[in-house]
């Protein structure tokens, strides 16, 4: 049973909590660029911008921290209410002073300017820049709270796409397994009518036939469970399938398999070319009077691997019934479910083709990419 794939959580909730507040410091640094453009324009003093910058980058990077290490570490939730927003903007009226002082203090230092003292600081001048650093933390808590809430619901959307193409992955499959399970007792029925009949008229050929059956099943049973297998276990079942075949057809049957070394672990569906073969023989070989030969061909052409099985048998519209019909021939589940099956693991990059063969008979060229082992 295929296992549906890991959907993964929210990159918000995967990463520590250091390196979530190192990945959002760039939002402060453009948050307090624009305070210090907007404080540079009130005062009018365009020449002091750059003094600005750095008083406010810092003053923001410091608030920043702080309030953002408290709201990873106590807050750090989808969906804030009024019992997360009323102690947050509490604790950022807290840190709003202390962010500024220790800002100032710092670029200061820094720019060798000199600033208020802890016991200078109190002033009404301090107070507005409070209020105003104040203003900026909300800020940018509210931008980052909406960015998380986007990335959130992305990762959402992007959860339930990948389940919904899981749950669709997993119905193929099942599908394609009924399919390939439908091949197998067709094919099986038939066998064992015609060996019960011949037990009756000739025990010798059904001893032969049974034998051949038993090789046939030794082949394909190994494999037939498996989703893929190799174009050499494909080849040998078909080899076991039509010397099976030429038990109960005696001379009239005749066949042929080439597959080039480099190919043998070329990889395709399990049971894909039987259909091909039983609908050559059963609709092409069987209802000739002299029979006919059948070959099975596999060539590469770049990443494409082409697959053709070619009968000399009637041909295509010389009898009535499913072969007749060119696209949609096929014995019961046979090219049909075979065009099901491609269609369902490849789309578009894999086709069947039904042609006339030269000079007579019927082609099936089937082609999919070409996938080593």
């Amino acid at each position: 049973m295929p296992t549906a794939t890991p959907v993964p959580e929210p990159a918000t909730t995967q990463r520590s909590g250091w390196r979530r507040i190192v990945a959002e410091l760039p939002l402060t640094v453009v948050v307090s660029a624009l305070l210090a453009a907007m404080i540079t324009m009130v005062i009018g003093k365009p020449e002091v911008f750059l003094e600005n910058l750095v008083f406010s980058v810092m003053i923001g990077a410091v608030a920043f921290t702080l309030l953002n290490g408290a709201r990873l570490l106590f807050w750090d939730r989808p969906v804030w209410g009024l019992r997360q927003w009323l102690p947050f903007l509490a604790l950022t009226a807290v840190v709003a002073p202390v962010a500024h002082f220790t800002g100032i203090s710092i670029t200061g230092l820094m720019l060798g300017i000199r600033t208020p003292t802890l016991a200078e600081y109190p002033s009404r001048a301090s107070l507005s820049m409070i209020l105003f650093t104040l203003g900026g933390t909300t800020i940018m808590t509210v931008l980052l709270r909406h960015r998380e809430r986007l990335r959130r619901v992305e990762a959402e959307h992007a959860a339930a796409r990948l389940r919904a193409e899981v749950q669709e992955r997993q119905a193929l499959q099942a599908q394609l397994r009924l399919m390939q399970a439908q091949i197998e007792p067709h094919m099986l029925f038939n066998t064992l009518a015609n060996l019960q009949g011949l037990i009756a008229i000739d025990p010798e050929r059904a001893g032969q036939m049974l034998d051949q059956l038993i090789q046939y099943l030794r082949a394909t049973l190994s494999v037939s469970r498996a989703e893929i297998t190799t174009l050499d276990a494909e080849f040998e079942a078909m080899r076991a399938y039509l010397g099976l075949m030429g038990v109960r057809m005696g001379e009239r049957l005749r066949y042929r398999l080439e597959l080039p070394s480099a190919l043998r672990t070329a990889r395709l569906p399990t049971m894909l070319l039987q259909p091909l073969v039983e609908n050559a023989i059963v609709h092409g070989i069987e209802p000739k009077i002299d029979g006919g030969e059948v070959v099975i061909e596999a060539a590469a052409d770049g990443e494409r691997l082409t697959i053709t099985v070619r009968d000399s048998g009637l041909g295509l519209g010389q009898q009535r019934g499913p072969r007749a019909g060119g696209k949609n021939s096929g014995s019961g589940v046979g090219v049909a479910t075979t065009r099901e099956r491609l269609d369902g693991l490849y789309g578009a990059r894999a086709a069947l083709e039904i042609l006339p063969a030269q000079p007579h008979g019927a082609l099936a060229r089937l082609t999919l990419p070409l996938e080593s082992a």
